[in-house]
C-alpha cells in the first residue's frame, strides 16, 4: 500500500511539473518586471523548480504507517 501511495504522489508531482512548465503558464511570468534586481521570468522558473524539488523530497522522506 505504501509503495502505491508514493507512486501516486510522484505521478501527481510529475503532472504538476508538466502543467507548471507548460508554455501558456510560462508566459504569465514573461514581463519586464524585476524583483530585487532579478528579472521575473527566471526568478519564477527557479522558485517553481525549487518548490517541486522540495515537494519531491518531502514525498520521498515521509514515512506512513
Amino acid at each position: 500500500m505504501l509503495k502505491g501511495m508514493t507512486s501516486q504522489r510522484l505521478l501527481a508531482l510529475f503532472a504538476a511539473g508538466v502543467v507548471l512548465f507548460n508554455f501558456p503558464l510560462l508566459m504569465l511570468w514573461d514581463h519586464e518586471v524585476q524583483v530585487w534586481g532579478i528579472p521575473l521570468f527566471p526568478l519564477g522558473l527557479f522558485v517553481v523548480w525549487a518548490a517541486l524539488i522540495a515537494a519531491l523530497a518531502w514525498v520521498m522522506e515521509t514515512r506512513e504507517g
